[in-house]
């Protein structure tokens, strides 16, 4: 039995699917004498067309952002032309007779390895140039980079270090039905994957690599962090019948789809999607969401193999809004940086805290022509959405000061200008703001007559609060959004907010958790965005629960001195009010 960091909750007793080996490290057996000839061609045709990639990649970058983020994928194509590197990897294919990506794979490894024990940054951040090359030539290579996973026992249960957005773009055709990570945390990218999905999900596990390997039976419990490998049949029966209990659950959760978002008094509520492309817009819709709260657009920039410029961003928004429940969808530009990086807009540059450095809009306003790109496409794709009888609204990320408002502001107005005299049709979008800085919650009252509405963004408002990172499982104890401080400060934000008239949302993942919901709902929040998967639990939640009711667990609440103390309270309150939801809230 090992332990991580609850982020989905449910049971699943399954196979792993260690995805180490699914794209980088493949079957190690021996290639026949006549086979290794025959993949060493291979390796040099894939070697070739990832070259011609990278070129193309280069000019590109080099049109829309600059020469000095361009210059990264010179860099790739010449580690991918350095004869030495391809020699030994032709070297293995021919005389070991191992497959192109084994190859790569154990190229990467002994590079890894050598590389990590210097304090020069400048190599080590050619590991990550090497790992970006094999990763883009095993792309190539994909026919036998993939195991079969028909022919493992499901379901599957992905076991991974850490799931990217493009790793899991690549599994959109596997059936997984739990995830397991040895890092990540509540807001991680498998986290947030999961929860999308609806399927249990733990991360932050030590080491379970070395110890699980694709095949092996597995337990993943969702709730409560457990991850067992191996069990014994005593234990695979209990679990199994856990698991039924929970998709039982599920299953009927899923009948209120078509039910008004209603309190146990009849306030109406919107629940909406927290969503990464179109089949979390299409999950949403089936979910019975009113519509689609937070579109986090980095995931085109991820997942995407180069620069979207325009007309691709646009017609990607517009997949989204056809999607979407009610064509209404919240399009939040560009947040990278921190965890997510793209090396063509320079943000995978090394920060010594990279969650408070160059990141989220303040990048987006050091590349002002790729901004404006982004903006100008949410614009014409607002147009889409009010011919679908539906809407767009506008979010900027990480706002921290007023100046940083009115510059945004100036953004949309430049745009404006240009597809005025362009004669492109867009439509005039609400603008909006993410809360997520102390210092913005502070001060918002001096921001609301700038903005047409306001999203609280609790991921990282939480992080930056407590002056703890989120993806590090040494300090996530602190990252909890149930602490008293994260508590009184959102009150004030959401009461400064509907004193000045504004409309707030809350679109972190506190917005999905029974506990945290009942606490908003008593502090005035009447607008929740969600994971797609959450909608049907929230809402079932709702009608158990009164305003008045609301507001006096939150004031009790609110008087507690810790974390712990609020927790256990608010459990022990849900469970008289709710208890078939137990399962449903990881704790």
């Amino acid at each position: 039995m090992r332990k991580g960091i609850p982020v989905s909750p449910g049971v699943v007793v399954g196979t792993a699917y260690c995805i180490d080996e699914i794209y980088v490290a493949p079957t190690s057996e021996r290639l026949g004498a006549g086979e290794a000839a025959a993949e060493k061609v291979r390796y040099e045709a894939a070697r070739h067309r990832v070259a011609a990639e990278l070129r193309a990649l280069q000019e590109k970058v080099r049109r829309q952002v600059g020469p000095e983020e361009a210059a990264v994928f010179a860099m790739q194509e010449s580690i991918l032309r350095d004869v030495a590197l391809t020699d030994r990897v032709g070297r293995w294919i021919l005389d070991e007779r191992m497959s192109a990506p084994a190859a790569l794979h154990r190229l990467l490894q002994e590079y890894t390895a050598i590389f990590e024990k210097t304090t020069d940054e400048y190599l080590r951040e050619r590991v990550n140039d090497l790992r970006d090359v094999v990763v883009r030539l095993s792309a190539h290579l994909s026919d036998v980079t993939q195991a079969d996973h028909r022919v493992l026992p499901h379901p599957l249960i992905i076991v991974a270090q850490e799931l990217l957005p493009s790793q899991a773009v690549m599994l959109g055709h596997v059936e997984v039905e739990g995830i397991v990570t040895q890092a990540g945390s509540q807001t991680s990218h498998a986290a947030i994957i999961a929860r999308s999905r609806g399927i249990p999900a733990v991360c932050g596990v030590p080491h379970i690599l070395r110890h699980v390997k694709t095949g092996d039976p597995i337990i993943v419990d969702g709730r409560n962090g457990t991850v067992i490998v191996d069990p014994d049949a005593e234990t695979a029966a209990a679990y199994r019948k856990l698991e039924r209990e929970f998709l039982l659950l599920r299953d009927e959760l899923a009948g209120n789809r078509d039910h008004p978002a209603v309190t146990r008094d009849g306030i109406p509520l919107q629940l909406l999607a927290n969503v990464n492309g179109v089949d979390d817009a299409e999950t949403a819709q089936a979910m019975g969401a009113s519509g689609v709260g937070l579109f986090r657009t980095e995931y085109l920039y991820l997942t995407h193999a180069d620069i979207p410029d325009e007309n691709e961003q646009f017609e990607t928004y517009c997949r989204i809004i056809d999607a979407s429940p009610n064509h209404s969808v919240t399009i939040r530009t560009l947040d990278i940086g921190g965890d997510k990086t793209v090396p063509y807009l320079g943000s995978r540059h090394k920060e010594a805290n990279p969650f408070m450095g160059w990141r989220s809009i303040r990048l987006s306003f050091e590349h002002p022509e790729f901004f404006m790109a982004q903006v100008r496409a949410i614009l014409r794709a607002g147009h889409h959405a009010e011919a679908k009888g539906g809407a767009v609204r506008i979010l900027f990320p990480m706002i921290t000061t007023i100046e940083e408002v009115h510059r945004v502001r100036q953004v949309v107005r430049r745009c404006r200008r240009q597809l005025d005299k362009e004669g492109l049709p867009y439509a005039n979008l609400p603008i909006g703001m993410m809360l997520e800085v102390p210092a913005a919650a502070v001060a918002i009252d001096t921001m609301l007559p700038w903005v047409d509405f306001v999203s609280i963004g609790s991921n990282d408002l939480v992080q930056y609060l407590m002056a703890a990172d989120r993806d590090n499982p040494k300090v996530s104890h602190l990252c909890q959004p149930l602490a008293p401080a994260v508590l009184r400060i959102l009150r004030q934000a959401i009461e400064a907010c509907l004193s000045a008239g504004v409309s707030v949302t809350l679109c972190g993942e506190m917005a999905g958790q029974p506990s945290a919901f009942v606490l908003l709902l008593g502090m005035g929040l009447r607008r929740f965005s969600m994971s797609p998967a959450f909608v049907p639990s929230i809402k079932e939640l709702a009608t158990h629960v009164s305003i008045p009711q609301s507001r006096a667990i939150l004031e009790h609440a609110l008087r507690l001195k810790t974390t712990g103390h609020v927790r256990r309270y608010l459990a022990e309150r849900l469970h008289e009010i709710a208890p078939s939801l137990d399962m449903l809230e990881s704790r």
